[in-house]
Protein backbone atom coordinates (compact mmCIF):
# COMPACT_ATOMS: atom_id res chain seq x y z
CA UNK A 1 0.00 0.00 0.00
CA UNK A 2 2.92 2.35 0.70
CA UNK A 3 4.13 1.78 -2.85
CA UNK A 4 0.67 2.62 -4.18
CA UNK A 5 0.62 5.81 -2.12
CA UNK A 6 4.03 6.72 -3.53
CA UNK A 7 2.80 6.12 -7.08
CA UNK A 8 -0.32 8.19 -6.36
CA UNK A 9 1.85 10.99 -4.97
CA UNK A 10 4.12 10.96 -8.01
CA UNK A 11 1.09 10.85 -10.31
CA UNK A 12 -0.24 13.97 -8.58
CA UNK A 13 3.11 15.72 -8.92
CA UNK A 14 3.56 14.75 -12.56
CA UNK A 15 -0.08 15.46 -13.19
CA UNK A 16 -0.10 18.82 -11.42
CA UNK A 17 1.22 20.74 -14.43
CA UNK A 18 -1.18 18.84 -16.69
CA UNK A 19 -4.15 19.29 -14.38
CA UNK A 20 -3.36 22.93 -13.65
CA UNK A 21 -2.30 23.56 -17.22
CA UNK A 22 -5.36 22.00 -18.78
CA UNK A 23 -7.56 23.81 -16.26
CA UNK A 24 -5.88 27.09 -17.16
CA UNK A 25 -6.04 26.10 -20.80
CA UNK A 26 -9.81 26.16 -20.44
CA UNK A 27 -9.24 29.91 -20.30
CA UNK A 28 -7.73 29.48 -23.76
CA UNK A 29 -10.77 27.51 -24.93
CA UNK A 30 -12.91 30.32 -23.58
CA UNK A 31 -10.60 32.92 -25.13
CA UNK A 32 -10.23 31.21 -28.51
CA UNK A 33 -13.95 30.49 -28.89
CA UNK A 34 -14.55 34.17 -28.08
CA UNK A 35 -11.75 35.60 -30.26
CA UNK A 36 -12.01 33.29 -33.28
CA UNK A 37 -14.91 32.10 -35.43
CA UNK A 38 -15.28 28.30 -35.93
CA UNK A 39 -13.46 28.50 -39.29
CA UNK A 40 -10.37 30.06 -37.64
CA UNK A 41 -10.56 27.51 -34.82
CA UNK A 42 -10.50 24.89 -37.55
CA UNK A 43 -7.04 26.10 -38.60
CA UNK A 44 -5.80 25.80 -35.00
CA UNK A 45 -7.30 22.34 -34.64
CA UNK A 46 -5.84 21.02 -37.90
CA UNK A 47 -2.30 22.39 -37.49
CA UNK A 48 -2.00 21.10 -33.95
CA UNK A 49 -3.09 17.67 -35.19
CA UNK A 50 -0.01 17.60 -37.41
CA UNK A 51 2.12 18.83 -34.50
CA UNK A 52 1.00 15.77 -32.53
CA UNK A 53 2.25 13.50 -35.35
CA UNK A 54 5.54 15.40 -35.56
CA UNK A 55 6.11 15.11 -31.80
CA UNK A 56 6.09 11.32 -32.16
CA UNK A 57 8.41 11.38 -35.18
CA UNK A 58 10.88 13.79 -33.55
CA UNK A 59 11.24 11.72 -30.35
CA UNK A 60 10.91 8.28 -32.09
CA UNK A 61 10.44 6.29 -28.87
CA UNK A 62 13.59 7.55 -27.18
CA UNK A 63 11.91 8.51 -23.90
CA UNK A 64 10.86 4.94 -23.14
CA UNK A 65 14.17 3.63 -24.50
CA UNK A 66 16.02 5.94 -22.12
CA UNK A 67 14.20 4.43 -19.11
CA UNK A 68 14.94 0.92 -20.30
CA UNK A 69 18.68 1.42 -20.92
CA UNK A 70 19.27 3.83 -18.03
CA UNK A 71 17.87 1.19 -15.65
CA UNK A 72 20.15 -1.53 -17.05
CA UNK A 73 23.37 0.32 -17.90
CA UNK A 74 25.21 3.61 -17.37
CA UNK A 75 22.38 6.18 -17.21
CA UNK A 76 24.70 9.16 -17.82
CA UNK A 77 26.19 7.63 -20.97
CA UNK A 78 22.81 6.78 -22.45
CA UNK A 79 21.50 10.23 -21.58
CA UNK A 80 24.31 11.78 -23.67
CA UNK A 81 23.91 9.25 -26.46
CA UNK A 82 20.15 9.63 -26.83
CA UNK A 83 20.07 13.41 -26.43
CA UNK A 84 22.81 13.78 -29.06
CA UNK A 85 20.71 11.80 -31.54
CA UNK A 86 17.54 13.76 -30.73
CA UNK A 87 19.25 17.15 -31.15
CA UNK A 88 20.71 16.17 -34.52
CA UNK A 89 17.50 14.75 -35.98
CA UNK A 90 15.33 17.58 -34.60
CA UNK A 91 17.50 20.24 -36.23
CA UNK A 92 17.50 18.39 -39.57
CA UNK A 93 13.72 17.78 -39.56
CA UNK A 94 12.87 21.38 -38.66
CA UNK A 95 15.18 22.84 -41.30
CA UNK A 96 13.43 20.67 -43.91
CA UNK A 97 9.99 21.82 -42.73
CA UNK A 98 11.01 25.50 -42.73
CA UNK A 99 12.42 25.23 -46.26
CA UNK A 100 9.20 23.52 -47.40
CA UNK A 101 6.76 25.84 -45.58
CA UNK A 102 5.31 27.36 -48.77
CA UNK A 103 4.63 23.95 -50.30
CA UNK A 104 3.07 22.69 -47.06
CA UNK A 105 0.77 25.75 -46.86
CA UNK A 106 -0.45 25.13 -50.42
CA UNK A 107 -0.95 21.42 -49.73
CA UNK A 108 -3.14 22.22 -46.71
CA UNK A 109 -5.11 24.83 -48.70
CA UNK A 110 -4.20 27.55 -46.19
CA UNK A 111 -2.31 30.16 -48.24
CA UNK A 112 -0.38 32.72 -46.21
CA UNK A 113 0.34 30.54 -43.15
CA UNK A 114 4.02 29.92 -43.97
CA UNK A 115 5.14 31.79 -40.84
CA UNK A 116 2.83 29.67 -38.66
CA UNK A 117 4.45 26.52 -40.08
CA UNK A 118 7.97 27.84 -39.40
CA UNK A 119 7.07 28.68 -35.80
CA UNK A 120 5.53 25.25 -35.26
CA UNK A 121 8.65 23.58 -36.71
CA UNK A 122 10.68 25.30 -33.99
CA UNK A 123 8.08 24.44 -31.34
CA UNK A 124 8.28 20.73 -32.18
CA UNK A 125 12.11 20.76 -32.28
CA UNK A 126 12.29 22.28 -28.80
CA UNK A 127 9.66 19.85 -27.50
CA UNK A 128 11.72 16.90 -28.75
CA UNK A 129 15.04 18.19 -27.42
CA UNK A 130 13.71 18.87 -23.90
CA UNK A 131 11.86 15.51 -23.82
CA UNK A 132 15.04 13.68 -22.77
CA UNK A 133 15.97 16.11 -19.93
CA UNK A 134 12.37 15.75 -18.72
CA UNK A 135 12.72 11.95 -18.92
CA UNK A 136 15.91 12.26 -16.86
CA UNK A 137 14.02 14.23 -14.20
CA UNK A 138 11.45 11.42 -14.06
CA UNK A 139 14.20 8.77 -13.91
CA UNK A 140 15.89 10.62 -11.03
CA UNK A 141 12.52 11.00 -9.24
CA UNK A 142 12.77 14.78 -9.41
CA UNK A 143 9.03 15.23 -9.86
CA UNK A 144 8.93 18.65 -8.16
CA UNK A 145 11.24 20.35 -10.65
CA UNK A 146 9.54 18.51 -13.51
CA UNK A 147 6.20 19.93 -12.37
CA UNK A 148 7.63 23.40 -11.75
CA UNK A 149 9.15 23.75 -15.23
CA UNK A 150 6.00 22.46 -16.89
CA UNK A 151 3.84 24.89 -14.93
CA UNK A 152 6.06 27.87 -15.77
CA UNK A 153 5.70 26.97 -19.44
CA UNK A 154 1.92 26.73 -19.11
CA UNK A 155 1.54 30.05 -17.28
CA UNK A 156 3.80 31.75 -19.80
CA UNK A 157 1.87 30.34 -22.76
CA UNK A 158 -1.51 31.34 -21.33
CA UNK A 159 -0.20 34.75 -20.29
CA UNK A 160 1.12 35.45 -23.78
CA UNK A 161 -2.21 34.43 -25.33
CA UNK A 162 -4.01 36.86 -23.05
CA UNK A 163 -1.40 39.53 -23.74
CA UNK A 164 -1.66 39.33 -27.53
CA UNK A 165 -5.33 38.47 -28.01
CA UNK A 166 -6.85 40.74 -25.36
CA UNK A 167 -4.41 43.34 -24.01
CA UNK A 168 -2.68 44.23 -27.29
CA UNK A 169 -5.89 43.95 -29.30
CA UNK A 170 -7.80 46.28 -26.96
CA UNK A 171 -5.05 48.90 -26.92
CA UNK A 172 -4.72 48.66 -30.71
CA UNK A 173 -8.46 49.33 -30.97
CA UNK A 174 -8.17 52.27 -28.57
CA UNK A 175 -10.27 50.83 -25.73
CA UNK A 176 -7.83 51.92 -22.99
CA UNK A 177 -4.19 52.97 -22.36
CA UNK A 178 -4.11 54.84 -25.64
CA UNK A 179 -0.67 56.18 -24.70
CA UNK A 180 0.73 52.70 -25.40
CA UNK A 181 -0.76 52.42 -28.88
CA UNK A 182 2.43 53.55 -30.73
CA UNK A 183 4.36 50.75 -29.01
CA UNK A 184 1.63 48.14 -29.54
CA UNK A 185 1.56 49.00 -33.25
CA UNK A 186 5.02 47.42 -33.53
CA UNK A 187 4.02 44.06 -32.00
CA UNK A 188 0.33 43.61 -32.77
CA UNK A 189 -0.96 43.03 -36.30
CA UNK A 190 -4.67 42.14 -36.60
CA UNK A 191 -4.10 40.11 -39.77
CA UNK A 192 -1.86 37.68 -37.87
CA UNK A 193 -4.97 36.41 -36.04
CA UNK A 194 -4.54 32.80 -34.87
CA UNK A 195 -0.81 33.17 -35.54
CA UNK A 196 -0.46 34.68 -32.08
CA UNK A 197 -1.44 31.31 -30.60
CA UNK A 198 1.53 29.68 -32.34
CA UNK A 199 3.88 32.56 -31.49
CA UNK A 200 2.90 32.33 -27.80
CA UNK A 201 3.62 28.60 -27.88
CA UNK A 202 7.06 29.18 -29.38
CA UNK A 203 8.09 31.84 -26.85
CA UNK A 204 6.89 29.66 -23.96
CA UNK A 205 8.84 26.67 -25.32
CA UNK A 206 12.03 28.72 -25.64
CA UNK A 207 11.81 29.28 -21.88
CA UNK A 208 12.38 25.52 -21.39
CA UNK A 209 16.03 25.89 -22.36
CA UNK A 210 17.18 28.14 -19.48
CA UNK A 211 14.84 26.38 -17.02
CA UNK A 212 16.48 23.03 -17.82
CA UNK A 213 19.97 24.55 -17.77
CA UNK A 214 21.17 22.14 -15.08
CA UNK A 215 20.16 19.12 -17.17
CA UNK A 216 22.00 20.55 -20.19
CA UNK A 217 25.05 21.70 -18.18
CA UNK A 218 26.62 18.25 -17.80
CA UNK A 219 25.50 17.06 -21.24
CA UNK A 220 28.21 16.13 -23.74
CA UNK A 221 27.74 15.35 -27.42
CA UNK A 222 28.49 11.66 -27.59
CA UNK A 223 27.53 9.18 -30.26
CA UNK A 224 28.44 5.60 -31.01
CA UNK A 225 26.28 3.82 -33.56
CA UNK A 226 27.12 0.36 -32.21
CA UNK A 227 25.79 1.46 -28.81
CA UNK A 228 22.86 3.33 -30.33
CA UNK A 229 21.71 0.48 -32.58
CA UNK A 230 20.13 -1.64 -29.80
CA UNK A 231 18.45 1.53 -28.47
CA UNK A 232 16.99 2.18 -31.90
CA UNK A 233 15.88 -1.45 -32.27
CA UNK A 234 14.08 -1.24 -28.93
CA UNK A 235 12.53 2.14 -29.75
CA UNK A 236 11.37 1.76 -33.34
CA UNK A 237 8.26 -0.29 -32.44
CA UNK A 238 7.39 2.44 -29.92
CA UNK A 239 7.76 5.02 -32.71
CA UNK A 240 5.42 3.08 -34.99
CA UNK A 241 3.09 2.41 -32.08
CA UNK A 242 3.11 6.11 -31.25
CA UNK A 243 2.30 7.11 -34.81
CA UNK A 244 -0.57 4.65 -34.98
CA UNK A 245 -1.73 5.82 -31.56
CA UNK A 246 -1.73 9.47 -32.63
CA UNK A 247 -3.51 8.51 -35.83
CA UNK A 248 -6.11 6.80 -33.66
CA UNK A 249 -6.45 9.93 -31.53
CA UNK A 250 -6.42 12.46 -34.35
CA UNK A 251 -7.92 10.83 -37.43
CA UNK A 252 -11.47 11.84 -36.54
CA UNK A 253 -10.60 15.54 -36.73
CA UNK A 254 -8.62 15.09 -39.93
CA UNK A 255 -11.42 13.06 -41.52
CA UNK A 256 -14.30 15.29 -40.41
CA UNK A 257 -13.21 18.16 -42.65
CA UNK A 258 -12.98 15.95 -45.74
CA UNK A 259 -15.65 13.26 -45.15
CA UNK A 260 -18.54 15.37 -43.89
CA UNK A 261 -21.05 15.69 -46.77
CA UNK A 262 -21.71 19.22 -47.95
CA UNK A 263 -24.81 20.57 -46.26
CA UNK A 264 -24.87 17.88 -43.53
CA UNK A 265 -25.14 20.70 -41.00
CA UNK A 266 -27.32 23.42 -42.45
CA UNK A 267 -25.59 26.15 -40.43
CA UNK A 268 -21.93 25.11 -40.79
CA UNK A 269 -19.33 24.34 -43.41
CA UNK A 270 -17.03 21.34 -42.93
CA UNK A 271 -14.23 23.60 -41.66
CA UNK A 272 -16.60 25.22 -39.17
CA UNK A 273 -17.76 21.76 -38.10
CA UNK A 274 -14.10 20.87 -37.50
CA UNK A 275 -13.68 23.95 -35.31
CA UNK A 276 -16.80 23.06 -33.29
CA UNK A 277 -15.83 19.42 -32.82
CA UNK A 278 -12.23 20.36 -31.99
CA UNK A 279 -13.39 22.78 -29.30
CA UNK A 280 -15.82 20.26 -27.78
CA UNK A 281 -13.08 17.61 -27.94
CA UNK A 282 -11.03 19.78 -25.59
CA UNK A 283 -13.70 19.33 -22.92
CA UNK A 284 -12.78 15.64 -22.80
CA UNK A 285 -9.40 16.80 -21.56
CA UNK A 286 -10.47 16.04 -17.98
CA UNK A 287 -9.94 12.34 -18.72
CA UNK A 288 -6.89 12.66 -20.95
CA UNK A 289 -5.00 14.72 -18.36
CA UNK A 290 -5.50 11.97 -15.76
CA UNK A 291 -4.25 9.43 -18.30
CA UNK A 292 -1.24 11.60 -19.16
CA UNK A 293 -0.35 12.20 -15.51
CA UNK A 294 -0.60 8.47 -14.82
CA UNK A 295 1.65 7.63 -17.78
CA UNK A 296 4.36 10.04 -16.61
CA UNK A 297 4.48 8.41 -13.17
CA UNK A 298 3.65 4.80 -14.12
CA UNK A 299 6.27 4.17 -16.80
CA UNK A 300 9.33 4.48 -14.50
CA UNK A 301 7.29 2.86 -11.69
CA UNK A 302 6.53 -0.28 -13.72
CA UNK A 303 10.18 -0.69 -14.75
CA UNK A 304 11.39 -0.22 -11.17
CA UNK A 305 8.86 -2.73 -9.74
CA UNK A 306 9.24 -5.35 -12.48
CA UNK A 307 11.68 -7.52 -10.52
CA UNK A 308 9.62 -7.54 -7.32
CA UNK A 309 7.99 -10.86 -6.45
CA UNK A 310 4.50 -9.40 -5.97
CA UNK A 311 4.65 -7.05 -8.98
CA UNK A 312 1.69 -8.68 -10.85
CA UNK A 313 -0.59 -8.18 -7.85
CA UNK A 314 0.68 -4.62 -7.50
CA UNK A 315 -0.01 -3.86 -11.18
CA UNK A 316 -3.55 -5.27 -10.77
CA UNK A 317 -4.19 -3.00 -7.78
CA UNK A 318 -2.89 0.00 -9.71
CA UNK A 319 -5.29 -0.81 -12.56
CA UNK A 320 -8.28 -1.07 -10.24
CA UNK A 321 -7.74 2.32 -8.61
CA UNK A 322 -6.97 3.91 -11.94
CA UNK A 323 -10.35 2.76 -13.27
CA UNK A 324 -12.11 3.97 -10.12
CA UNK A 325 -10.67 7.47 -10.44
CA UNK A 326 -11.49 7.62 -14.15
CA UNK A 327 -15.05 6.38 -13.64
CA UNK A 328 -15.68 9.06 -11.01
CA UNK A 329 -14.40 11.67 -13.42
CA UNK A 330 -16.51 10.25 -16.26
CA UNK A 331 -19.68 10.47 -14.14
CA UNK A 332 -19.05 13.95 -12.74
CA UNK A 333 -18.13 15.59 -16.06
CA UNK A 334 -20.77 13.84 -18.16
CA UNK A 335 -23.76 14.69 -15.98
CA UNK A 336 -22.63 18.31 -15.73
CA UNK A 337 -21.62 18.76 -19.35
CA UNK A 338 -24.32 21.31 -20.21
CA UNK A 339 -23.26 23.94 -17.70
CA UNK A 340 -19.58 23.18 -18.32
CA UNK A 341 -20.20 23.83 -22.02
CA UNK A 342 -22.06 27.06 -21.27
CA UNK A 343 -19.13 28.31 -19.19
CA UNK A 344 -16.26 27.47 -21.53
CA UNK A 345 -17.74 27.58 -25.03
CA UNK A 346 -18.52 31.26 -25.35
CA UNK A 347 -20.32 31.15 -28.69
CA UNK A 348 -23.56 29.18 -28.85
CA UNK A 349 -22.55 27.56 -32.13
CA UNK A 350 -19.76 25.62 -30.39
CA UNK A 351 -22.25 23.99 -28.00
CA UNK A 352 -23.93 22.08 -30.81
CA UNK A 353 -21.22 19.44 -30.43
CA UNK A 354 -21.55 18.86 -26.67
CA UNK A 355 -23.20 15.45 -27.10
CA UNK A 356 -19.83 13.97 -28.15
CA UNK A 357 -18.10 14.73 -24.83
CA UNK A 358 -19.38 11.79 -22.68
CA UNK A 359 -18.52 9.37 -25.50
CA UNK A 360 -15.02 10.86 -25.88
CA UNK A 361 -14.50 10.67 -22.11
CA UNK A 362 -15.26 6.93 -22.24
CA UNK A 363 -12.85 6.49 -25.15
CA UNK A 364 -10.07 8.23 -23.22
CA UNK A 365 -10.86 6.09 -20.16
CA UNK A 366 -10.32 2.91 -22.18
CA UNK A 367 -7.19 4.41 -23.71
CA UNK A 368 -5.85 4.85 -20.17
CA UNK A 369 -6.71 1.22 -19.37
CA UNK A 370 -4.88 0.18 -22.54
CA UNK A 371 -1.76 2.15 -21.55
CA UNK A 372 -1.91 0.38 -18.19
CA UNK A 373 -2.14 -3.01 -19.86
CA UNK A 374 0.88 -2.34 -22.10
CA UNK A 375 3.15 -3.03 -19.13
CA UNK A 376 3.41 -6.69 -20.15
CA UNK A 377 5.02 -6.15 -23.55
CA UNK A 378 7.24 -3.28 -22.38
CA UNK A 379 8.69 -5.33 -19.53
CA UNK A 380 9.21 -8.40 -21.72
CA UNK A 381 10.86 -6.39 -24.55
CA UNK A 382 8.05 -7.43 -26.92
CA UNK A 383 7.16 -3.89 -27.97
CA UNK A 384 6.36 -5.23 -31.45
CA UNK A 385 2.95 -6.19 -30.04
CA UNK A 386 2.26 -2.51 -29.43
CA UNK A 387 2.42 -2.02 -33.19
CA UNK A 388 -0.19 -4.72 -33.77
CA UNK A 389 -2.60 -3.28 -31.20
CA UNK A 390 -2.29 0.36 -32.18
CA UNK A 391 -2.44 -0.33 -35.91
CA UNK A 392 -5.45 -2.54 -35.33
CA UNK A 393 -7.11 0.24 -33.33
CA UNK A 394 -6.19 2.82 -35.96
CA UNK A 395 -7.60 0.61 -38.72
CA UNK A 396 -10.91 0.22 -36.87
CA UNK A 397 -11.00 3.96 -36.21
CA UNK A 398 -10.38 4.84 -39.86
CA UNK A 399 -13.01 2.42 -41.18
CA UNK A 400 -15.63 3.56 -38.66
CA UNK A 401 -14.95 7.23 -39.36
CA UNK A 402 -15.39 6.64 -43.08
CA UNK A 403 -18.66 4.80 -42.43
CA UNK A 404 -20.11 6.93 -39.65
CA UNK A 405 -19.15 10.55 -40.41
CA UNK A 406 -21.44 10.77 -43.48
CA UNK A 407 -24.43 9.55 -41.43
CA UNK A 408 -23.68 10.73 -37.86
CA UNK A 409 -21.41 13.77 -38.24
CA UNK A 410 -19.71 14.73 -34.95
CA UNK A 411 -21.12 11.74 -33.11
CA UNK A 412 -19.67 9.35 -35.67
CA UNK A 413 -16.16 10.65 -34.87
CA UNK A 414 -16.65 10.09 -31.14
CA UNK A 415 -18.13 6.60 -31.56
CA UNK A 416 -15.32 5.54 -33.91
CA UNK A 417 -12.63 6.72 -31.48
CA UNK A 418 -14.24 5.00 -28.49
CA UNK A 419 -14.83 1.68 -30.26
CA UNK A 420 -11.21 1.63 -31.45
CA UNK A 421 -9.93 2.23 -27.90
CA UNK A 422 -12.14 -0.54 -26.51
CA UNK A 423 -10.88 -2.90 -29.23
CA UNK A 424 -7.23 -2.16 -28.44
CA UNK A 425 -7.88 -2.70 -24.73
CA UNK A 426 -9.55 -6.08 -25.25
CA UNK A 427 -6.85 -7.33 -27.62
CA UNK A 428 -4.02 -6.24 -25.29
CA UNK A 429 -5.72 -7.83 -22.27
CA UNK A 430 -6.45 -11.16 -23.95
CA UNK A 431 -2.92 -11.62 -25.32
CA UNK A 432 -1.32 -10.24 -22.16
CA UNK A 433 -3.04 -12.90 -20.07
CA UNK A 434 -1.23 -15.51 -22.15
CA UNK A 435 2.21 -13.85 -22.23
CA UNK A 436 2.44 -12.10 -18.84
CA UNK A 437 -0.54 -12.97 -16.59
CA UNK A 438 -1.64 -10.26 -14.18
CA UNK A 439 -4.60 -10.92 -11.80
CA UNK A 440 -6.71 -7.91 -12.78
CA UNK A 441 -10.07 -7.73 -10.90
CA UNK A 442 -12.02 -7.82 -14.17
CA UNK A 443 -15.49 -8.36 -12.67
CA UNK A 444 -15.09 -5.46 -10.29
CA UNK A 445 -13.76 -3.16 -13.02
CA UNK A 446 -16.70 -4.07 -15.28
CA UNK A 447 -19.10 -3.41 -12.41
CA UNK A 448 -17.71 0.12 -12.01
CA UNK A 449 -17.88 0.82 -15.75
CA UNK A 450 -21.47 -0.45 -16.08
CA UNK A 451 -22.62 1.43 -12.96
CA UNK A 452 -21.06 4.67 -14.20
CA UNK A 453 -22.63 4.23 -17.63
CA UNK A 454 -26.11 3.61 -16.20
CA UNK A 455 -25.92 6.69 -13.97
CA UNK A 456 -24.77 8.88 -16.88
CA UNK A 457 -27.64 7.66 -19.10
CA UNK A 458 -30.14 8.38 -16.31
CA UNK A 459 -28.69 11.87 -15.80
CA UNK A 460 -28.80 12.73 -19.50
CA UNK A 461 -32.34 11.36 -19.93
CA UNK A 462 -33.82 13.17 -16.93
CA UNK A 463 -33.92 16.90 -17.59
CA UNK A 464 -35.22 19.64 -15.31
CA UNK A 465 -35.77 23.24 -16.25
CA UNK A 466 -35.28 24.15 -12.60
CA UNK A 467 -31.52 24.46 -11.93
CA UNK A 468 -31.98 23.55 -8.24
CA UNK A 469 -33.66 20.21 -8.96
CA UNK A 470 -31.19 19.45 -11.74
CA UNK A 471 -28.22 20.07 -9.44
CA UNK A 472 -29.86 18.01 -6.68
CA UNK A 473 -30.35 15.02 -8.97
CA UNK A 474 -26.75 15.24 -10.18
CA UNK A 475 -25.41 15.36 -6.63
CA UNK A 476 -27.60 12.36 -5.76
CA UNK A 477 -26.26 10.34 -8.70
CA UNK A 478 -22.64 11.16 -7.80
CA UNK A 479 -23.39 10.12 -4.21
CA UNK A 480 -24.85 6.83 -5.40
CA UNK A 481 -21.71 6.09 -7.40
CA UNK A 482 -19.49 6.98 -4.42
CA UNK A 483 -21.61 4.61 -2.30
CA UNK A 484 -21.14 1.80 -4.85
CA UNK A 485 -17.36 2.26 -4.68
CA UNK A 486 -17.41 2.30 -0.88
CA UNK A 487 -19.47 -0.87 -0.69
CA UNK A 488 -17.29 -2.68 -3.23
CA UNK A 489 -13.90 -1.60 -1.91
CA UNK A 490 -14.35 -1.33 1.83
CA UNK A 491 -17.52 -2.95 3.15
CA UNK A 492 -17.58 -6.19 1.12
CA UNK A 493 -13.77 -6.58 1.15
CA UNK A 494 -13.68 -6.15 4.91
CA UNK A 495 -16.55 -8.62 5.32
CA UNK A 496 -14.74 -11.14 3.11
CA UNK A 497 -11.55 -10.82 5.20
CA UNK A 498 -13.54 -11.31 8.43
CA UNK A 499 -15.16 -14.48 7.02
CA UNK A 500 -11.74 -15.84 6.07
CA UNK A 501 -10.42 -15.17 9.58
CA UNK A 502 -13.39 -16.89 11.26
CA UNK A 503 -12.97 -19.99 9.11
Amino acid sequence: MNILKKLAGETVLYGLPSILGRSINFLLVLLHTYAFAPAESGILTELYLYVAFLNIIYTYGMETAYFRFANQFDSKYYYNLILTAIIFTSVVFSILIILSSSSIARLLHYPGIEMYIMWLALVVAIDAIVAIPFARLRFEKNAKWFASVRMINIFLNVGLNLFFLIFCKDIYEGKYLKILKPVINYIYFPKLGVGYVFLSNLIANLAFLPLLFKQFLDFKFQFNFNKFQPVLIYAYPILIMGLAGVLNLMFDRIALKYLLPEGFYSKYTSQEALGIYGSCYKLSVFMSLVVQAFRYAAEPFFFSQAKEKNSPAMFAEVMKWFVIVCCILWVVVSININWIGNVFLRRASYRDGLAVVPVLLLGNLFLGVYYNLTVWFKLTDKTIYGIYFTFGGAFINIILNILLIPIMGFQGCAVAFTVSCISMTLACYILGEQKFPIPYPVKKILAYLISANVLIIIALKIKFENLFFSTLIHILLCTIFAAIIYMMEFYFEKKKLNNIKTT
